[in-house]
Order: C-alpha cells, then sequence, then structure tokens
C-alpha cells in the first residue's frame, strides 16, 4: 500500500545540473561598472558680480559751424545733433543744447549716474574730468561718450583729437592716456568716422601696458602705477564704436549726424523713422516723418502705443542676445549692469539700421555674427535674427491705427498681439521640446510677459510645463530670471489668487513677501493644482539655506513648500 504512494524525485539524478552550469542572476555588464554618484550640476546661471555705472562724461568735439579739413562732406548733408539742427541757434547755445540733450537721453537709461559734459575741451580738461569721475566711481563702473563730429578721424596710432584753449588748434589725445585715466571697470562709446581704429588701438595699448607691468614685476619696478591690472582692464573694459576702421559715418540728410548714438539713446523714435525711410510698409502707405513724431503715449506706460512698442521692442532685442551669445556673454553684457544691458539692446538695432547705409558698428568684446550653439546649426546674424521680422510686423499693426488715433482724441488703441503670437509659439515648442533640442527661443518673452496681468496666467500655465520637463529647464529659467532686475518684483500670491479667481477647492494659506522667486514657485504650484497649500517646516528642522531650484524641486517631490524667507537664497 505504501509502495503506492512512494515519491519519486521529479528529476532524476543524471539530469541534475552542475553549479558551474546554474544560471547567475545580475550578470550584465551594467552590473559590473563602477557605482558612482549623480553628478552634482553647477549652477551657472547664479551671477558672481554685479555691477553700475556710476559716472558718466560726455564728451562733445563740435566745433560747431566749422567742418574738419579731412572729411568732405556732401550737399545736403546730415545736421541734426541729438535731435538738434545746429543752424537753428548760435554755436555756443547750440553746443550747450547738444550736450544738454545728450545728458537728457542718457537719464532716460541711468537716472541716478553721474554726469558731467566736457563742450569742446582741451587735453586737459579730459584729463581732469576722467580723473574725477574714475576717483569717485571707486570699483564701479564709468561711461566715456566721445562725439568727434568736429574734430579729423582717429589716427593710426591710437590718437583722437580735441581742442587747444583758443580753438585755433586740433590737439591729439592718446588713447593710451585716456585708459589710464578712466581705469577699470569702464565703458567707451565712440561716435566718430574709422571709430574702428580706436578699438584697435586700445587693445594695441592694453597689451603694452600688460608687457610693462609684467616687465616692471620682474624688474621690481614699482614706478609703474596702472589703474588696477591689465588683465582686469581688458576684461572689464567695454567699446561700442560706430564704424569700421575704413568706414565714414553715414551722410544721408535724412539721417541725424548723430545716427549711431540716436540707436544708442533714443532707439524707438530713430526706429520709427527708420521704418519710414525705408518704405517697406504695406498696411500704412500714407505714413510721413512728421506723423511717427506724433506717436501717442509715454515710454514707461506700456497701456499707450509708444509704450508697447518699447516693451515689444526690449522683448526682441532681449531674445535675439539670449538666442544667439553665448550664456556668459550674454550675463555679462545683458544681466550685470542695467544701463550697459541697455546700450547693448539698442547696438543690436544699430547694427540692423546702420548696415543698411554700409557702416558696420563693432563692439568689444565683440558680438559674434554667428555662434554654433551645441544643439543646433549656426544662426544667424543678429542683424539677420528673424525676431526683427517679429518688431517689422508690430510696427504695421501698431502704426496703421495711427491716422485714426491723431483724428480722433477718444478712439480705442488696440495692443498688439506679439505677445499672444509668442506665448503660442511656445506652446508649439512645449508639444515637441526635450532637453535634446534646442531651448525655446521665446523663453525671454514668456519670463517678462509675466509682468502683465494680461499674460501671466496663461504665461505661468506655459512656464509650469517647461519645468517639468527636468532640471535642465529649471536652469534655463532660474538662469533667465535669478540675473534680472525685471521680473515680477514686488508681487504677492494674493495678486494672482484675485486676478485668477480660482481658489475654490482647499483653504489657501497666503502670506505677503518681496521675494520674486518664491512668488513664481507659489504661482507655479497653484497653476498646477487649483489650490494652495503653503507649509513650512518646524523650526528645529535644520535644513540650511535653499536656492530657487531646490525650493522648486522640493515642491513637486514632497508636495511642501518652505515659506520661511530667511532660508531661501
Amino acid at each position: 500500500m505504501s509502495s503506492d504512494f512512494e515519491l519519486t524525485p521529479l528529476i532524476d539524478e543524471d539530469d541534475e545540473l552542475s553549479d558551474w552550469n546554474v544560471l547567475v542572476a545580475f550578470n550584465e555588464l551594467r552590473h559590473w561598472e563602477k557605482i558612482e554618484g549623480s553628478k552634482k550640476v553647477t549652477q551657472t546661471w547664479r551671477m558672481k558680480e554685479r555691477m553700475k555705472t556710476v559716472s558718466v562724461a560726455l564728451v562733445l568735439c563740435l566745433n560747431v559751424g566749422v567742418d574738419p579739413p579731412d572729411i568732405v562732406k556732401t550737399s545736403p548733408c546730415a545736421r541734426l545733433e541729438c535731435w538738434i539742427d545746429p543752424v537753428t541757434a548760435g554755436p555756443q547755445k547750440t553746443l550747450e543744447a547738444i550736450g544738454l540733450n545728450l545728458q537728457k537721453q542718457y537719464e532716460r537709461w541711468q537716472p541716478r549716474a553721474r554726469y558731467k559734459q566736457s563742450l569742446d575741451p582741451t587735453v586737459d580738461e579730459v584729463k581732469k574730468l576722467c580723473s574725477s569721475l574714475r576717483r569717485n566711481a571707486k570699483e564701479e563702473r564709468v561711461l566715456f561718450h566721445y562725439n568727434g563730429h568736429g574734430v579729423p578721424k582717429p589716427t593710426v596710432n591710437g590718437e583722437i583729437w580735441v581742442f587747444n584753449k583758443s580753438y585755433t588748434q586740433y590737439i591729439p589725445l592718446s588713447i593710451y592716456d585716456l585708459q589710464t585715466w578712466m581705469g577699470s571697470p569702464s565703458i567707451y562709446v565712440y561716435d566718430c568716422s574709422k571709430a574702428g581704429i580706436i578699438v584697435e588701438s586700445f587693445h594695441q595699448f592694453s597689451v603694452q601696458r600688460e608687457n610693462e607691468m609684467e616687465s616692471a614685476t620682474v624688474n621690481g619696478n614699482s614706478r609703474y602705477s596702472g589703474s588696477g591690472s591689465p588683465l582686469s582692464s581688458v576684461k572689464n573694459c567695454i567699446q561700442l564704436a560706430a564704424c569700421g576702421a575704413k568706414e565714414l559715418l553715414p551722410m544721408n540728410p535724412e539721417l541725424p549726424a548723430d545716427l549711431f548714438t540716436s540707436c544708442l539713446t533714443t532707439p524707438i523714435k530713430i526706429a520709427l523713422k527708420w521704418y519710414v525711410l525705408q518704405n517697406t510698409s504695406k498696411l500704412v502707405p500714407g505714413l510721413t516723418e512728421e506723423s511717427v513724431d506724433k506717436v501717442p503715449g509715454q515710454l514707461n506706460d506700456r497701456r499707450t502705443m509708444l509704450g508697447e512698442l518699447n516693451w515689444i521692442f526690449t522683448a526682441i532685442t532681449d531674445t535675439i542676445a539670449w538666442n544667439i551669445l553665448p550664456r556668459e556673454l550674454f550675463q555679462k553684457l545683458f544681466r550685470q549692469d542695467l544701463l550697459v544691458a541697455s546700450l547693448f539692446r539698442n547696438f543690436l538695432l544699430a547694427e540692423r539700421i546702420m548696415r543698411s547705409y554700409n557702416c558696420t558698428p563693432t563692439s568689444s568684446p565683440k558680438l559674434p555674427p554667428t555662434y554654433q550653439h551645441p544643439m543646433c546649426p549656426k544662426l544667424p546674424p543678429t542683424y539677420q535674427h528673424p525676431m526683427w521680422q517679429a518688431w517689422d510686423l508690430a510696427l504695421d499693426l501698431c502704426l496703421r491705427q495711427l491716422p485714426a488715433l491723431l483724428e480722433d482724441e477718444n478712439a480705442t488703441f488696440q495692443h498688439s498681439p506679439f505677445f499672444t503670437d509668442q506665448l503660442t509659439a511656445f506652446q508649439v515648442w512645449l508639444s515637441y521640446g526635450s532637453e535634446h533640442r534646442s531651448p525655446p527661443e521665446q523663453l525671454p518673452i514668456v519670463l517678462q510677459v509675466l509682468l502683465s496681468q494680461v499674460h501671466r496666467l496663461r504665461a505661468l500655465e506655459l512656464l509650469g510645463r517647461f519645468l517639468d520637463l527636468g532640471s535642465w529647464a529649471v536652469s534655463l529659467v532660474n538662469m533667465e530670471l535669478i540675473v534680472s532686475q525685471n521680473v515680477v518684483s514686488q508681487m504677492t500670491l494674493l495678486e494672482v489668487l484675485n486676478s485668477g479667481n480660482m481658489c475654490t477647492t482647499k483653504k489657501c494659506v497666503i502670506s505677503k513677501f518681496k521675494n520674486s522667486w518664491i512668488f513664481l514657485a507659489v504661482s507655479l504650484m497653484f497653476i498646477k493644482n487649483n489650490c494652495v497649500e503653503i507649509c513650512s517646516y518646524p523650526e528645529e528642522k535644520n535644513i540650511g539655506r535653499l536656492s530657487f531650484t531646490e525650493t522648486v524641486l522640493l515642491y513637486f517631490k514632497t508636495g511642501c513648500f518652505l515659506l520661511d524667507s530667511k532660508n531661501i537664497l
């Protein structure tokens, strides 16, 4: 009976596998690799230093009524200086009026700087002015604006021209001496023919100064006392020149004589004038120069036509620079100093306008005509960037309303669809975007429209979707936000809640705060979850100071948000 239930082995002893023939788990190549921790992502977007232009020297060598001997001017010729016709008054009054207008034009970009005018100066006057401004500025930046329309062209020996005391002779002023007086950091603007010679001479003298410094150090000679180290002088000195080393300024009588200065200091006015001169408008065929001078509104009021055009222009030039320049150069020129950022944005316009008159503005550091981005092919030069077409379209759509607005004071201005279109383009990119594609060129515009109550909600929704793509997207947003002084300043979460009327599902704990990065993080939570739940960690839990990136990622990982502003960088 028991034999009927005798258990037999399922596998015969002969069929048993030997140990060496048994399959081994976790034996793939990836399991044999050395285990390493995740690499820390360096946050290159965090600005290491900020700078401010605190002093401005306006040196005008016009000698009104007397043409320089080495330039043969056409007849008629460009005459306007700072939008003033020199023949409308006496030479001295005209010179003073031009100097005052130039100062007002710069004050729009940096109202708190210390301005000093030097009208038809001598060498000693320029030396005294520059040395005084450098001494008062200390480690901050000084701007030197030179208008040489009334003196000979710069020399190949690195000299610009001023006057003697009796105005009977032109006296050369060496760029080497100017470097010494101005020190570093500084920014130079040269509005004269063959201005590129000055830029080249500046670099040659910088190398010469560096060699002298090294020789003095080796020989133990302390007599050499330059203003700062030569290396820092080269790196921290910026130059903007109106034209190349072999070029003359445009003499078209329809243009101002100081076209380069007009582009740098009054960009909207000269852009409108150039728009009319191009005669390419299809929507406003009867537009004249007199009518564009009457565009209604204020530059700082975005609700008006003039203010909206200025806002669109700022967004477009910022976007062009962000897409073309290397990130480090972009931060240095467009995020370190407000005045420098404004001048370089307007410099992009100068490139576009002056190249149409066979004149090539130059700069140092040089803006690359094309920049090889690691994720995309070569980009077009700044003056041929596709965003300029968006600017032309915005001008078309705005200026076609101008006749009706000028005829009827009660007419309503219809705002441009520019920002709506750019948000739509950004939304299309999000449908196909990834880390392996080039970053969306509309990102700076998306961040800028956070200032607008009309577009803010949609911009935050799209920005939240962009941040969901990964840490690389968060880093891009941080690089643009953390260094900008104009994005979402002094706003509260309460404003968004009141404007959106979306607080319906959960009780919201609302607290006012001045940190715009906290505002952005909380707003993204609100948009994502249709509610806000703000938590604070216990005081006894030491979590250290968090960056904006860590704050955002902390929420998306844990659902908690640290509101204590003392712990936010």
